[in-house]
């Protein structure tokens, strides 16, 4: 689907740490492993910003926003890098790179792909941190009313993002674990409307 020669998928920063998820080849890796040592590069400014960072020659770029990084990758066989943010409701993820070892410019359409697949890796890497950490819990989070009050929370945060039931409980747990609650005391603020995860988009 795009002209690309390598990939990798990371979490970068706190809650989830810095680590890549997988990595095409052992470049991808590299590069990613000089992101997170040097803490600068495309993939942190794309979940920064929120928006794709699209580098179509690495080593023409002039004045680069991120010059340790460009000394240091000049051993690596890459010249074009693409960054897409990871990035599900309120929540910060990482970044998917890819990598070419030619200089070219993706179209709009390319673009459009990345970032499709860009949300559907989001879901999938929330998934696996949260199913490698431990969620802060108390006695009352499997009573009958916590039950109750995550899944009209789920509904609610459903309405807001526009997201699936699975999608918008994963986000209350992804809330939770970043802000060390449990998901009752979150799905609470939702329901009582201290949390609106939609107006926290647009702040």
């Amino acid at each position: 689907m795009l002209p690309i020669d390598a990939a990798s998928v990371c979490t970068l920063g706190a809650p989830f740490g810095s680590e890549t998820i997988c990595a095409s080849t052992s470049l991808a890796a590299t590069f990613d492993e000089l992101q997170f040592d040097l803490g600068e590069g495309p993939c942190w400014d794309a979940m920064t910003t929120r928006r794709p960072v699209l580098i179509d020659d690495l080593r023409s770029v002039r004045h680069a926003p991120w010059p340790a990084l460009q000394k240091a990758a000049r051993h690596i066989d890459v010249r074009a890098v693409y960054a897409f943010p990871l990035t599900m409701g309120s929540l910060d993820i990482g970044a998917i790179a890819l990598f070419s070892q030619s200089s070219q410019t993706l179209t709009t359409g390319q673009i459009v792909d990345a970032e499709t697949l860009a949300q559907i890796a989001a879901g999938q890497v929330l998934r696996r941190s949260l199913a490698s950490r431990t969620l802060k819990t108390n006695l009352e989070d499997n009573e009958g009313y916590s039950r109750r009050i995550v899944h009209q929370a789920t509904g609610m945060v459903l309405a807001q993002l526009n997201l699936s039931a699975a999608d918008a409980l994963l986000i209350i747990h992804g809330h939770a674990f970043s802000h060390g609650r449990t998901v009752r005391e979150v799905a609470a603020d939702v329901v009582t409307r201290r949390l609106d995860f939609s107006s926290m988009l647009e702040s």
